[in-house]
This record gives C-alpha cells, structure tokens and sequence, in this order.
C-alpha cells in the first residue's frame, strides 16, 4: 500500500505534456496542472492554429487566455518529492529505437543520445553529457548531432581518432599513420582539407543555383511560347474561316484543310515546346535535389563524413539542354492569314494555282528555340559589332592606333600611365566594350601570329604566362594563329584544328546560347572551330601578339 501511495504521489506531480515531474507549476482555470513553459508553449501552438486557448486533458477552452501564476504549493511539494530521490520515469519516446542513436553509457534499456563527441568517440544522452559541459578537459571535445557512424572516425590499424587527411591517397588518417605508410606524403588537418573542399562545393552549389535560375527563366519563355503558338494560331483560323467562308461553295473544302493543317502544325510545334519544358522541368527538379544534397553535406560538422561523402555528391552532371532558350517574334501563322486573304481575291484561280501557296505558309511556322548560327557572311555581318581596344588593359609593348582598334608589338614600351586593368605578364590587350547577345567582329593580322580571344573581366593581369594568358585559365577562350597553324585553347588544354590559311579571323559569338565560332575569311568563310558551354559573365573580346616586333592586328570594321 505504501508503494502505491508513492506512485500514485509520482503521477499526481507529472506534466501530462512532457511526461516529466512538473518544472514551475502552473493550475489553469480547470484545476489541472502543467509545467509553465509546457503549456505556454501548447497555448502558442494552438493558438496560432486555431485561436483558443484549451485544457490539454479535459478540453475545456478559456476566453481570454488566462494568465499564468506559478503554483507555489505544488512547486513546494515537487521539490519535496524529488528529496525522496523518485523521478518520473522517462516517457516511452525518450528512449531510443532502432533508428535511433543510443546513449553508449546508458545500461539497461538506452536512451536516446543529444549528442555525439568526435574526441571520445561516444555518444551521450543528457545525463550522461553533463561532464562534457562541467569538466574542463572535455569542454574542449567537439560535439556534434547524435551519430552512428563514430566508428567509422577510427583507424582500423591503430585504433586512434583519425584527425588527418592524406592528400596523396586521398583518405583520412590518424597521427600513427603519418609515421609509417603514409610517411613522407601530404598530410594537412581534416578541418583544413574540410575548409578546401567547402570552397569547392560552394562554387559548384552556385553553379546549380545559376542553373536552375536559367532553367526556370527558359520554362517561362517557354510558357509564353505556348500561349502565342496558340493565339497566333487561334487568330489565323478566325481569320482564315471569315475570309474563306464569303467564297461560299468554291472555298469550303479549302477552308477546313487549311483550319486542319494550321491546328495540325499547331499541335506539333506546341508538342515540341510541351516536351523541351517537361525536360527543362525535370532538370530543375533534378538540379534542387542536388542543391538539397550539397546544402546538407555543407552543413556536416563532422569532418570525415564531409570527406566521405563528398566525391560522390559533389560531381554535377552536364545539362540534357545545352542551349539556352531564345524568343524571337511572337509571330507564327499572320503569313496564313495573308495568304487566304489573296484566295478571296483570285477566287478560282488561287484555288487551282495557288493552294500550294496556303499549305506553304502554315507548314513554314517554326518555333525556332535556339536561333541557328548564320550561314552566310553576310548573315554575320548582320551582327557586326563596332568594337575598340581599352588603353587601360594594353601592355606596355603594345601600340593603339586607328581609334583604338589597331595594336602593334613594339620594341620600345610605351608610356601608359599606371591602371589595375594593365596586362603586365602577358603582351595582351582586351576591349572596352562587353559582348552579351549575339556579336560579329572580324580580325586582320600581320607579322608572326596572333591570338584572337574572349575573355571575362576578371582574368588575371598579372603573375605568371599560365595565369594571365588568354587560352591558359578557365576565364578565357583563345584561337591562335600563326603562319602555319591554328590552334584553339582554354583552360590550358590545346585543340590542333586544320582549315585554310587566311589573315583575317572571324569571331561569331552567341552569348546566350553559349556558342562561340571562329571562322577563316577570305573569299569564302571556312569555319575552324566551334565552343559550345555556358557563359557566365559578359565577354570582352581579346588581343594577343608576341611573335616578332612589328606584328599588328586590327578590328576591322565591316560593314
């Protein structure tokens, strides 16, 4: 009997919410109690929800919210009932599943663990953690999320904390380590190789980022696409209907094959786009779950696991899309309408003669996604840019003439005054104006050879050849000629191309779309190599000479 009175004591002072003895005891209106910051919280929740205030046990509400007074009495009895050395027991969710994390100190039925230490390796439930936080030398252990996998920070050879990385294999190690099998390679902390590594994902993470924001503005393009195809198509069969029907008879069998082969061309080019848009669609998704993946490895505290899983979640895949999407005029089937407006007029004759006319036009409508690169040079020509050299960017051997479009290797440096954007490693000079859009420029040279390049801003204007030279780094993208050959580089890998010999160079460039083209002019335009990526930034075009003093290379203006 006594027993009973003991428990019956230890249920009487429990919070019916947090199933623990009662902390700062409160009696609502109802006359059960809780802990004051349990069912203040429950009150927050529910209030936001649903804007009452009610009993957790008998449901009762309260208008207005009763204000909290702590219960002096049950407070003094709590405190009493604690001396006696009984606690409320843990509920059953305090204690760990087979998902769960289990405390390591814990005997008996374990529970649930707050935290992990990297340093011990263990893991602790909130009793079992306090000396972490009291005792001094294991104030400075590193905690983290409850984890099953400590094991795994643990040399299997000489049963140490592995707090290394070997870059040459690769792989993390402990200090022993070091001294014998991977004696003599490069070893750095694993938060130092942690910190490295953490740059890198967060490039690639804007990468992504930058995609799905491409992505996302193509699928609204797109959209735009649909409803015009449909309009425009709408529109045309209206008009077409108005004018075809005044021809009463003669015309009513034209009449519904043009309505069918304007819906027909209607529903193919729409399928097209619907297609293009599911893809783009799925690569969003595709590219969120990725940015969801490297966002969690981001957020890792423990460094093997960063590590560990890195490799496998940071390689990004190439884009199913590699262009981007260009609208040209939302125009599509007004050369429908046209053409049945001239049947009404010939009447018969347009019928006999003519029809294949009609049926030209509707099939003709072309959504035309990504703009094809011109054929002819004069279809470049009608994406000439006017473009002049930058004084500020030309190094001091290199002479601007002709309006800042013509550059000569000298001897002799010139007198430049002192600017940032000065090339002082390489004999380059870069354009004031940005290219973005679709751009034609062409480049006549003499002497030795020349480097005809586009680069981004930000490439470097000093330091070594490798860094600044336009071809040698990830910010530029280079032909270079000479008398008997042509080469194309970026990013330090060569590409040997073949095509006729010409002093003139023609640079084509869709920046939207990605596509840079270097073509040979002459009588005819030979192309000599083609880039297909993703441009980032604005693109300046770029001049290089060092063969022989006297070498020039001008902006032709063309017209």
């Amino acid at each position: 009997m006594a027993q009973k009175g003991v428990q019956l004591d230890r249920e009487t002072f429990t919070c019916s919410i947090c199933l623990d003895l009662l902390k700062d005891p409160v009696t609502i209106p109802c006359g059960h109690s809780y802990c004051m910051n349990c069912i203040k919280s429950f009150w927050d929740e529910e209030e936001e929800k649903k804007g009452i205030h009610s009993c957790p046990q008998c449901r009762k509400t309260f208008t207005p919210r009763p204000v909290l007074e702590k219960n002096t009495i049950l407070a003094v009895l709590v405190e009493e009932l604690k001396k006696t050395g009984l606690q409320a027991a843990p509920a059953d969710h305090c204690y760990a599943g087979p998902e769960d994390v289990a405390c390591d100190v814990c005997t008996g039925r374990k529970l649930k663990a707050t935290k992990s230490c990297l340093s011990c390796p263990a893991s602790y439930c909130e009793k079992h953690l306090q000396p972490h936080y009291d005792a001094a030398p294991l104030k400075k252990h590193k905690l983290v999320a409850p984890s099953k996998k400590l094991q795994e920070n643990i040399c299997s050879r000489h049963d140490e904390v592995m707090k290394i990385f070997c870059r040459t294999d690769q792989q993390s190690i402990c200090y022993l380590c070091t001294m014998d099998e991977h004696q003599g390679h490069e070893t750095v902390p694993a938060a130092a190789e942690r910190t490295e590594k953490q740059k890198e994902l967060k490039v690639r993470q804007l990468n992504i980022q930058q995609r799905i924001q491409d992505r996302e503005k193509d699928v609204k393009l797109l959209q735009q696409e649909v409803e015009a195809i449909n309009g425009s198509a709408d529109k045309a069969v209206e008009d077409s209907e108005k004018m075809l029907t005044e021809l009463i008879r003669l015309i009513q069998k034209r009449s519904s094959d043009v309505k069918q082969q304007v819906r027909s061309q209607q529903e193919t080019e729409v399928s097209r786009v619907k297609e293009l848009q599911e893809k783009l669609e799925q690569e969003i998704a595709e590219l969120k779950r990725k940015d969801g993946e490297l966002e969690q490895l981001s957020h890792t505290e423990d460094h093997n696991q960063f590590l560990h899983n890195y490799p496998s979640l940071s390689a990004l895949s190439e884009s199913t899309h590699s262009s981007s999407i260009n609208i040209g005029p939302l125009r599509y089937f007004e050369d429908v309408t046209a053409a049945v407006s001239q049947t009404r007029d010939k009447l018969q004759d347009i019928l006999r003669e003519e029809w294949t006319n009609i049926s030209l036009r509707v099939t003709e409508v072309d959504v035309l996604l990504s703009p094809s690169e011109p054929k002819t040079r004069a279809g470049f020509l009608k994406y000439s840019h006017e473009i002049t050299l930058d004084p500020n960017t030309a190094n001091r051997y290199l002479l601007l003439s002709e309006g800042n479009r013509k550059v000569t290797l000298m001897e002799q440096q010139q007198f430049y005054s002192h600017h940032s954007d000065r090339f002082t490693g390489c004999y380059q000079v870069l354009s004031r104006e940005s290219l973005t859009g679709r751009c034609y420029w062409e480049v006549e040279w003499r002497g030795g050879g020349v480097c005809v390049a586009v680069a981004y801003k930000n490439i470097s204007r000093a330091g070594s050849f490798n860094e600044c030279f336009f071809g040698n780094n990830d910010n530029s993208w280079a032909l270079r000629c000479d008398t008997n050959s042509y080469t194309f580089w970026h990013n330090k890998v060569q590409t040997v191309l073949s095509g006729p010999r010409s002093s003139r160079v023609g640079v084509y460039l869709d920046h939207r779309a990605g596509i840079l083209s270097f073509y040979s002019v002459s009588e005819t335009m030979t192309l000599l190599h083609r880039v297909q990526t993703t441009f980032t930034q604005p693109l300046y075009a770029g001049l290089w000479l060092g063969f022989t003093d006297g070498d020039t290379a001008e902006l032709i203006k063309v017209r």
